[in-house]
């Protein structure tokens, strides 16, 4: 009676769906490179206002130099001034914004008690280029007054995320998966080099907003691809394990960031990492739920066929026989709902997700998850270079725990329930953040250790909310759940930078913040309904009866029925 019944016949992840499956999943590593790349873009290393002349001596406490570049590298921001002497016997004392000059000194001391002469930089500084040799900030002077514009980078791509996710998951509809999964994969290698040769900040940032865009199109677009691909059985694994992908992009950044240390080569570097997926996305066959949608049958039953004959198995399922009712039980139903008259549907809005008190209260907690979830997952990656101790190490490990939560996270789900794998999560984020704040400054290894546990379990909670969404809400409104889920999560995502740049204000402000947020969430998530074992529901008073008695479904009937929302799922899932 449905595609689905394909699976059954060619095998749920054969040879053709695994071979298509790494293929789609490999150019997602791009999405993860792209989201996380402006962490050492737009790195500032030290610096100290420039001086007219040659510097001969430089004074820093009890430290003494020849030149800037000497000193810069212990240099601290708000400990006190630099004070150098040129060759014309001029002598300076240099901050970040502001420089001074001595008037009339009699030695060159650290300490002065003479008048000076205070002005602003106007745009002349000394960097330090031990670590960096070169970035977005050292090119273009985005310090001090100008500090802003580099802050703004990454919330504007974030909001090209939200964008492109809205745009490109529409379209796919209607011109199918494979033209955008190939438009947005050529985009990003092509907008991604074009960012490295972006000669002012202003082409640099409207580069990266087109590259958020066509990114986050090809993330929401392959979810949907896989998901129509890979049969019932493997569908949950498989879905999940599209965020394992991401995870890896993470880890690239942190490798690549490590070894080049000039932004633009940083950048073409990056960019080229998947290349060798656009000479094989042009093969790719559209999906047969797609074509089958269209009424394209004559080319679904050519790709059933290729894939019969791929994976070494005889078919001779007719794509007819998908569009025939089943004979028995259910096909009566079909045949006996068919005859009656149609009768006009109500059309659903976002406010019936409010309809009632209990799903007030239970859509007032999932958006509260998929904001946290946003919100954490970004913030923990985006700040892990902020914990000390090696930061390209830190962000490399803050990917790689992701892949082990993947893995935690489907076991678990299915073993002990989503609610109960999905509260403790957050729960656990929020002591890993609360915990951090009261380490010792000096014990860099156990803040890098907590900092990790969290992003494990923040990662864990976030995976599991898309399918757990779509368990909570009846098929008529399910859909409108999941976007409106989403979009929460843009919001966390778009919120998340400023949240990390609130570290100078406090450099345990935003660990503070999101360990509130988490643990509050985390214990409002356990007065949700366990939905585990239980099927799909399809009208409002059956959703809102869930958890209110014992499930006397099948379990494996309840799964099986959950797995199936999973497409329906991800047309809205992640940006």
């Amino acid at each position: 009676m449905t595609v689905e019944r394909i699976f059954d016949e060619l095998g749920h992840f054969k040879r053709f769906q695994a071979c298509l499956y790494f293929a789609a999943v490999f150019q997602a590593i791009a999405c993860g490179i792209h989201y996380l790349a402006s962490v050492f873009l737009v790195q500032t290393p030290n610096f100290v206002c420039s001086v007219p002349g040659n510097i001969t001596d430089v004074l820093y406490g009890n430290l003494t130099a020849s030149s800037l570049e000497d000193i810069l590298p212990v240099f601290k921001s708000g400990t006190g001034p630099l004070v150098v002497k040129t060759t014309e016997g001029a002598q300076w004392e240099l901050s970040q914004c502001r420089s001074a000059l001595r008037i009339d000194p009699k030695y060159f001391t650290y300490d002065f008690d003479g008048n000076k002469t205070a002005t602003a930089c106007d745009g002349n500084f000394v960097y330090d280029h031990t670590e960096i040799h070169q970035s977005i900030v050292t090119d273009w002077d985005l310090v001090c007054e100008n500090e802003w514009l580099a802050k703004l980078c990454q919330p504007t791509f974030m909001l090209g995320v939200l964008i492109g996710a809205l745009v490109f998951g529409d379209i796919a509809d209607r011109v199918g998966r494979v033209r955008i999964l190939m438009f947005t994969s050529v985009c990003q290698f092509g907008f991604g080099v074009a960012v490295a040769f972006s000669g002012n900040y202003y082409l640099f940032v409207v580069l990266r907003f087109l590259l958020a865009m066509v990114s986050s199109g090809y993330l929401v677009v392959v979810f949907v691809y896989v998901t129509e691909f890979t049969g019932i059985k493997v569908r949950t694994w498989t879905s999940m394990h599209v965020h394992a992908a991401f995870a890896v992009g993470v880890m690239v950044v942190a490798l690549t960031g490590y070894l080049v240390r000039v932004w633009w080569i940083y950048q073409i570097i990056l960019s080229t990492c998947t290349s060798p997926f656009l000479l094989l996305c042009w093969k790719f066959p559209e999906t047969p739920f797609y074509l089958m949608a269209k009424g394209r049958y004559k080319d679904a039953q050519t790709l059933v066929d290729a894939i019969a004959s791929f994976n070494g198995i005889e078919c001779k399922l007719k794509v007819q026989e998908l569009l025939e009712p089943e004979e028995g039980e259910n096909g009566g139903a079909l045949l006996d709902e068919a005859k009656e008259p149609s009768r006009p549907q109500k059309k659903l809005s976002i406010l019936d997700l409010f309809r009632t008190w209990k799903m007030a209260r239970r859509t007032c907690t999932v958006w509260a998850i998929w904001f946290i979830g946003s919100l954490g997952y970004y913030v923990f990656s985006l700040g892990s270079v902020n914990l000390g101790g090696n930061q390209y190490m830190n962000l490399f490990l803050a990917g790689a725990v992701e892949l082990p939560s993947y893995l935690v996270g489907c076991f678990a789900m299915e073993r002990i329930g989503r609610k109960k794998t999905c509260a403790p999560s957050l729960i656990l984020a929020g002591i890993s953040c609360m915990l951090i704040i009261v380490v010792p400054a000096d014990i860099d290894a156990l803040a890098i250790a907590l900092a990790m546990t969290g992003k494990f379990a923040i990662a864990l909670a976030f995976g599991l909310i898309y399918l757990y969404t779509c368990e909570l809400y009846p098929t008529i409104i399910r859909s409108l759940a999941v976007g409106s889920g989403s979009m929460m999560c843009r919001v966390g995502s778009v919120v998340a930078p400023f949240c990390v740049y609130l570290a100078d204000v406090w450099i345990y402000l935003p660990q503070l913040i999101v360990g509130i947020l988490a643990f509050i969430i985390g214990v409002l998530t356990l007065w949700l309904p366990e939905t585990l074992g239980r099927p799909l529901t399809t009208t409002f008073e059956e959703a809102e009866a869930l958890g209110s008695e014992p499930s006397k479904k099948d379990s494996a009937l309840g799964n099986k029925d959950a797995e199936e929302g999973l497409e329906m799922n991800h047309r809205k899932a992640k940006a």
